[in-house]
């Protein structure tokens, strides 16, 4: 009867545990990209691909330590407060030619000390609070946005650090000042014009209104009460006109001798 010769513990434990890491490594992979998207290699760093997915909202299972995320040319038209707050090794996030309308101050929260570049161009955002992207380091992109120019979006504008190579393309859709509307509105902002002086003359014409109104008012009191006064003036000159003249009084003391 022959012997049968049994695996060496140490052989069968390097084994089991070329297993595990093998199994380890693909739970890796099939956890560290998120479907529908695709995930190459980057620079040895976890990159997401997830352009041209149809995506309606922005993947939940990103990997934590991503630090390139396309979600371009998508459907995404809501950003949720706190949606990349855990991708805190993020550097680049594009989310240009999607269709969103609004961000929040808390949108990009988590994402102030590392970002290098946010691509909001090419969606539908007209207005930008100004604490939703001032903690922001990164050049920001903001071009082909209908913009609604006022002086909340000029004070926001002046806290960020745009993208130079896309700042002369960032246009008023619409303006509280004509003038503005379909015009680059840095240029104009950098050659002197201001938005926030709107407000201020708004409430000086107010209060030249005010003024004049009641100058106006002034000058209707006087001018009826002097009406007022020499109708009665009148009135009493023509009684004492009405009233009987007084006999002549005669000198009691006859003439002298």
């Amino acid at each position: 009867m022959g012997s049968v010769r049994l695996p060496r513990p140490s052989l069968l434990l390097v084994s089991t545990r070329g297993s595990c890491l093998f199994l380890l490594f693909c739970l890796r992979l099939g956890a560290t990209c998120p479907q529908p998207c695709r995930c190459p290699d980057h620079a040895g760093a976890v990159a997401v691909y997830c352009s041209l997915r149809g995506l309606q909202e922005v993947p939940q299972d990103i990997p934590a330590d991503t630090v390139l995320l396309k979600l371009d040319a998508n459907k995404i038209s809501h950003l949720p407060d706190g949606a990349f707050q855990h991708l805190h090794r993020l550097r680049e996030l594009d989310l240009s030619h999607n269709t969103i309308e609004a961000i929040g101050p808390a949108t990009f929260a988590g994402l102030a000390g590392g970002l290098r570049l946010l691509d909001l161009s090419y969606n539908r955002i007209q207005r930008i609070p100004k604490d939703a992207l001032g903690k922001l380091s990164a050049k920001i992109r903001l071009s082909h946005n209908p913009l609604h120019c006022e002086c909340a979006l000029q004070e926001a504008l002046w806290e960020l650090k745009l993208d130079p190579d896309s700042v002369d393309e960032i246009a008023c859709h619409t303006s509280v000042q004509e003038e503005f509307v379909g015009k680059p509105l840095v240029q104009a902002l950098d050659a002197g014009a201001s938005l926030c002086s709107v407000p201020h003359r708004t409430t000086d014409v107010a209060m030249l209104v005010t003024m004049f109104g009641w100058f106006g008012m002034v000058i209707a009191y006087v001018v009826y009460y002097v009406r007022h006064n020499q109708e009665d003036a009148r009135r009493h000159l023509e009684y004492l006109k009405s009233l009987p003249s007084a006999p002549a009084s005669k000198d009691p003391i006859g003439p002298g001798p």
